[in-house]
C-alpha cells in the first residue's frame, strides 16, 4: 500500500506539471529518486507521460479526429515535421542524460525563455520567419526537453510564441505536440523494460486524471488570461527554483 501511494503521488506530479512551464520530468525525477528505487528515475519520469498522453488524446479527441482524417492538413503537417525533428534530437540526448541528474541550470534556461516569451507578448512582437519554420523550431525545442529540468511546455510555448499570439491556440498546439513524441518514447521504454507498466500503472492512472483536470483548468483560464503575466509568473517560478537549488 505504501508503494501504491508513492506511485500515485508521482502520477499526480506528472499530471499537473506536464502542462505548465515547469519540467514535469524534472519534478518526477527529483521525487522518484527518494520515493521509488525500482527504476531509473529518468525512465520512470518519461514513462509516466503515458498518462498525460491519454489525457491529451481524450481531451482533444475532436481535434485528433480531424487530424487523423486529414481534415486539418496544415496541423497534420506541422505535427508530423515537429515530431520527426523532436525524435531526431531527443533520442541521442536521452542516451546521454538517462544516468545523469540535471536541473538547476536548466531551470534558469527555461526561466529566461519564458521571460523572453513574456517580452514578445508584451510588445506584440512576432518573428515573421518563425511562421514558416515554426514546426522545425518547436520540434527542436521539444526534443531538448528530454533533459530533466528543461520544460517541454515552456520550450514549445516559447517557440510557438515567435509566430503566434493567441494564448489558447499556443497552449493547445503545445499540448497536441506532446502526443506523437510521447507515444513513441513510452513504447520504446516499454520494449526496454516491460515491468514499467506492471509496477507503475497506478501512477499512469493518476497522471491521466490529474492531467485531464489540469488541462481543463488551464485552457479555461487561457480564454481570459493575460499571456504576458502567465509567462512572466512562471519565469519567476523557474528563477526561484534555480536559486533554491543553488542554496540547498
Amino acid at each position: 500500500m505504501y508503494m501504491l501511494w508513492q506511485y500515485i503521488f508521482l502520477g499526480i506530479i506528472q499530471g499537473i506539471f506536464e502542462w505548465i512551464p515547469i519540467s514535469s520530468e524534472g519534478m518526477t525525477v527529483l521525487f522518484s529518486r527518494f520515493l521509488v528505487s525500482d527504476f531509473n528515475p529518468v525512465d520512470l519520469a518519461l514513462f509516466l507521460h503515458l498518462g498525460t498522453l491519454l489525457a491529451a488524446i481524450v481531451y482533444f479527441w475532436k481535434d485528433w479526429w480531424k487530424i487523423i482524417r486529414l481534415k486539418d492538413r496544415e496541423l497534420f503537417s506541422f505535427l508530423f515535421v515537429a515530431t520527426v525533428v523532436s525524435l531526431a534530437v531527443s533520442f541521442p540526448i536521452y542516451k546521454i542524460v538517462k544516468n545523469v541528474v540535471l536541473g538547476s541550470g536548466l531551470l534558469l534556461l527555461v526561466g529566461c525563455g519564458l521571460l523572453a516569451t513574456a517580452y514578445l507578448h508584451r510588445k506584440s512582437i512576432v518573428w515573421g520567419k518563425a511562421e514558416k519554420h515554426s514546426a522545425l523550431i518547436t520540434g527542436f525545442l521539444q526534443g531538448l526537453a528530454v533533459i530533466p529540468g528543461l520544460s517541454r511546455s515552456g520550450a514549445t510555448i516559447f517557440g510557438l510564441s515567435l509566430a503566434k499570439t493567441e494564448p489558447e491556440e499556443i497552449l493547445k498546439i503545445s499540448y497536441l505536440m506532446s502526443v506523437p513524441v510521447v507515444f513513441v518514447s513510452t513504447f520504446y521504454l516499454f520494449l526496454q523494460d516491460r515491468s514499467l507498466i506492471l509496477d507503475s500503472w497506478p501512477a499512469v492512472v493518476a497522471s491521466f486524471f490529474a492531467g485531464i483536470l489540469t488541462l481543463h483548468l488551464l485552457l479555461k483560464w487561457a480564454k481570459r488570461m493575460n499571456f504576458f503575466k502567465f509567462a512572466l509568473f512562471f519565469s519567476l517560478v523557474c528563477f526561484l527554483g534555480f536559486f533554491l537549488e543553488l542554496i540547498f
